[in-house]
Order: C-alpha cells, then sequence, then structure tokens
C-alpha cells in the first residue's frame, strides 16, 4: 500500500467516510452562513472570525463522524477561538 493510502486508511480510522464527514461540515457551515429564513450576521465577520468558525465546524464534524474521544480535535478547537480572541484582546 502507498504512503497515501496508508494515510487515507488511517484518517479514515479516525475520522470516519470523507463523504460522511464532508455532509456534516456543509450542514453545520450552511447553518452558520444563514438562510433567508434564519439570517445570521455571518457577512459582518472578520475573516480570522469567519475561518475560526469554518475550521471549528470541520472538528465538530471529525467529533460527529469519527472518534469523539480523540484529543486533538477539541484541542484544536480551542486554538482556533482562542486566536480570534487573542486578537480582539489586542485590538481593546
Amino acid at each position: 500500500m502507498s504512503d497515501l493510502n496508508n494515510t487515507l486508511a488511517e484518517r479514515g480510522d479516525r475520522y470516519g467516510s470523507f463523504a460522511d464527514h464532508a455532509a456534516i461540515a456543509q450542514n453545520l457551515q450552511l447553518v452558520m452562513r444563514g438562510t433567508d429564513d434564519a439570517p445570521t450576521k455571518w457577512a459582518y465577520l472578520a475573516p480570522d472570525m469567519a475561518q475560526a468558525l469554518t475550521t471549528i465546524a470541520d472538528k465538530i464534524a471529525r467529533i460527529l463522524n469519527g472518534d469523539p474521544t480523540y484529543l486533538d480535535n477539541w484541542h484544536d478547537i480551542q486554538g482556533y477561538a482562542r486566536l480570534v480572541e487573542k486578537r480582539l484582546e489586542d485590538e481593546a
């Protein structure tokens, strides 16, 4: 098995099927971005806020689709939130 196939198999074991993960992540992001029926303030977010939330949604999807006890996902969620928090503190 090639290095790439090994990596894909390892990730599949950890995070579940990519197609299922993608469906969860995209649905979370659709909700975050809002609809005509349920608007959000997505358009007013700074780029770092929008990117942090997008990445956090991806980490949440990994948790919901794969191994919920994998600490790295939980740690990463904190990290992306902290990056935005720190920028806001620095600007205050």
